[in-house]
């Protein structure tokens, strides 16, 4: 789906994208947003932008690490937003590639993405804070609500780490195990596409490049200062994922060892039994308590006695 927006003489126009419309209206600014391009929409790439092939290819195709690229005339960046769905536990990412220039901006991404969205709301509505403030500005819109959907996404795998250390410390299975690798990796995930990010989002904030004035790079630190909170919260969950992890094998060992008490217990308490029924199962023939008349209720009170004993001594000694 091609989407296509002008705006010219302080009015934004929701119009039928032909190459012309780009150079009828001088001063004007455009904004082409590719949902899901057809290859005939996916085509304008080629003409009438003429974007290096290589911007091209890395927008054609999925890219799984953010980046910035400075071409002649205009900037091309990949970015990802994500989302964690709770009910299904998945951790989704979504990229969005972007061509900037000082007159149009270009996105492009292969399904909807809610900052997107909103941002097509404001243009469709003429509203003044989107694409008449320049493309610098209107890209700032959209990469703004897309990263500040980061925390709702944080907040459930805060919420998913609290549930996990719970289930660590009072039933844990090999479903938490898997649970915990998997949240381990969506945090790892989420590091590995948002310190780029950050770093991207710095060199906009500079300035000096195409679409983005020095009075836009100033929002742009703003998106910096959310990403850092975004990395440093990362690295937070990183070491509880890690801590919950630790609490998985100490709570399972702990476990084991109760366990493995339990059984040396009943084999301490079945050994000298054994000893004495193997005494009594001897074939020899002259053994003075086989034909004793008490002998069966003796031996029966001897290993009562014993295991008594041993059970008395188990728990004087705290080992039981």
């Amino acid at each position: 789906m091609l989407t296509y927006f002008r705006h010219a003489h302080g009015k934004t126009e929701q119009l039928e994208f032909r190459p012309e419309r780009l150079t009828e209206v001088e001063g004007a600014l455009h904004w082409i947003d590719l949902e899901q391009p057809t290859p005939e929409e996916a085509a304008i790439l080629r003409e009438p932008f003429r974007f290096h092939p290589l911007a091209i290819e890395d927008c054609l195709e999925d890219v799984h690490h953010p980046k910035l690229d400075e071409y002649e005339g205009y900037l091309f960046a990949i970015v990802h937003g994500i989302r964690f769905d709770a009910p299904t536990e998945e951790f989704v990412t979504r990229e969005l590639d972007i061509f900037l220039s000082d007159t149009y901006l270009v996105t492009h991404h292969k399904g909807p993405m809610r900052s997107i969205s909103a941002a097509r709301e404001q243009c469709g509505k003429g509203l003044q804070n989107a694409i008449p403030k320049g493309t610098g500005f209107l890209l700032h819109a959209i990469l703004d609500e897309m990263f500040e959907h980061y925390f709702p996404s944080l907040d459930a795998i805060e919420d998913k780490i609290q549930v996990l250390q719970v289930e660590c410390f009072e039933q844990p299975t090999a479903d938490t195990l898997a649970k915990v690798f998997a949240l381990r990796k969506d945090i790892m995930t989420l590091r590995r596409i948002c310190l780029p990010q950050r770093e991207i989002m710095h060199r906009l904030a500079r300035g000096d490049y195409p679409g983005i004035s020095d009075k836009t790079a100033i929002y742009f630190r703003d998106i910096y200062d959310n990403l850092y909170r975004i990395v440093d919260a990362a690295m937070q969950y990183q070491d509880l994922v890690q801590g919950t992890m630790d609490a998985y094998l100490s709570s399972v060992n702990n476990r084991l060892n109760e366990t493995m008490k339990r059984l040396t217990v009943i084999s301490a308490l079945l050994a000298p039994l054994t000893v004495i029924t193997g005494v009594y199962g001897m074939n020899f023939e002259f053994m003075p308590e086989l034909h004793w008349r008490y002998g069966y209720v003796f031996v029966l009170a001897l290993m009562a006695t014993i295991c008594a004993v041993l059970i008395y001594w188990f728990k004087k000694k705290q080992w039981i």
